[in-house]
């Protein structure tokens, strides 16, 4: 009687293991589904780096622009900050055209913004005026600050220094900008909002 109730038990206890193993081998071989993977990060649907001319943000000494049928060679390069904000100024070469200087200055604020500027003739203006009028267009005075500046590449300025700035702002995306580097004389130069997509931008060798 003892020994058929052990063979019983061995029974039951084999039998049992023989089921554990079953289960244990039919959930190795199930497949598992893969854990998530990170979340896309959100974009910004206006990032510069999708525009089809290329990054104003990366213009450099060297490269190349393309902007209203003319092509201009950027010549160098001035890095500017105040406080916590940066922006950036470059020169521009129209291939030996006489006149005067050619610059494109590139900003977040917190959109891209870039201007497209000329040299003027200071004449009797004077950044002292809340307004001015320049070839009859009323400007506002806008900022008034002083940054400092790292420049890269032909500039015209030192390697660092200070620059005074005065900026005044117009109708449709026109802009007047007064600056003096270093305590000089002021400088004056007329700007216009480049629209996006209407410059091509050529990274240099």
């Amino acid at each position: 009687m003892t020994e058929t109730v052990i063979a019983l038990l061995l029974a039951l206890i084999l039998a049992a293991l023989a089921v554990i193993i079953v289960i244990m081998l039919r959930r190795r071989s199930t497949p598992q589904p893969a854990p998530p993977g990170p979340a896309a990060a959100p974009r910004d649907p206006f990032a510069a780096e999708d525009l089809p001319g290329g990054d104003p943000r990366a213009v450099k000494a060297g490269d190349m622009i393309e902007y209203l049928g003319e092509r201009y060679f950027v010549r160098g390069s001035l890095r500017m900050r105040e406080g916590g904000f940066t922006w950036a100024e470059h020169l521009l070469d129209r291939d030996g055209a006489e006149g005067g200087k050619v610059w494109i200055s590139v900003e977040e604020d917190p959109d891209l913004e870039v201007v497209w500027w000329t040299e003027r003739e200071l004449g009797d203006l004077k950044p002292d005026a809340k307004l001015l009028e320049v070839d009859g267009v009323s400007y506002r005075r806008d900022e008034h600050g002083t940054a400092t500046y790292q420049s890269e590449g032909t500039t015209g300025v030192g390697v660092q220094g200070q620059v005074e700035y005065v900026d005044y702002e117009g109708p449709g995306g026109r802009y007047l900008s007064f600056e003096r580097y270093g305590g000089g004389t002021w400088e004056l130069g007329v700007g216009e909002a480049v629209p996006a997509g209407t410059m091509t931008i050529y990274p240099g060798s």
